[in-house]
């Protein structure tokens, strides 16, 4: 169960509307590597997590790419809510409008819509939490793009900024949780869940 904060994360106040700036930025939206993906990507995982430790941690995590979600879905509200109909012809967000008017809907920056498949769950501690480090670092490089695009307009630039650090501090925590799981291991081969697999069988054959 979860208590709702009716603030953001990071305060938005975007005055002046901008339909390319709103097209790239909904990749971290409903892209694959946004915030969608991340939050559904830890908290399913999490109920497979051997170490209740890194479950909370993934429960923590995912809640927080909630937040980070009704921010890029704010930026992208603020980007496009005074857009006038010239605006919108003029620029490649005509496709988007025709399909959702100025509606906030996931999809990536080059039309693609959001997919289930952008993420994965395998069930196994030190896959998961090898592909979560993975998404945090893809994340991050996405909202660098996304830096360089913003970087003169700071209403834009210092809420992704706030975004992107975030993401390093998920890689960063992940990081811990996997030496935790690795260090629970009762053996050190870090690359199977299940190390009897790699011990020799007795051979039962006549």
């Amino acid at each position: 169960m979860w208590n709702y904060e009716k603030r953001l994360e990071y305060p938005i106040n975007i005055t002046e509307p901008n339909a390319k700036l709103a097209s790239f930025i909904a990749s971290q939206y409903g892209g694959p590597d946004g915030e969608i993906s991340a939050s559904m990507r830890y908290l399913s995982q999490r109920f497979s997590m051997t170490d209740r430790r890194v479950a909370g941690l993934l429960t923590d995590i995912g809640t927080e790419e909630l937040a980070h979600m009704e921010m890029v879905a704010t930026i992208i509200h603020q980007l496009t809510k005074n857009l006038s109909m010239e605006e919108i012809e003029n620029s490649n967000l005509g496709p988007y409008y025709i399909d959702h008017t100025i509606g906030v809907w996931p999809q990536a920056a080059g039309g693609i819509p959001f997919n289930a498949c952008e993420f994965q769950v395998k069930g196994d501690p030190i896959t998961d939490l090898h592909e979560d480090m993975a998404a945090e670092q893809k994340a991050r490089s996405t909202y660098d793009n996304i830096l360089r695009v913003v970087r003169n307009i700071p209403e834009v630039a210092d809420p992704i900024r706030f975004l992107r650090a975030r993401e390093v501090v998920h890689f960063q925590r992940f990081g811990e949780a996997l030496r935790i799981v690795q260090d629970n291991l009762d053996s050190q081969n870090f690359y199977t869940f299940n190390p009897s697999f790699d011990m020799p069988t007795k051979c039962e054959c006549n």
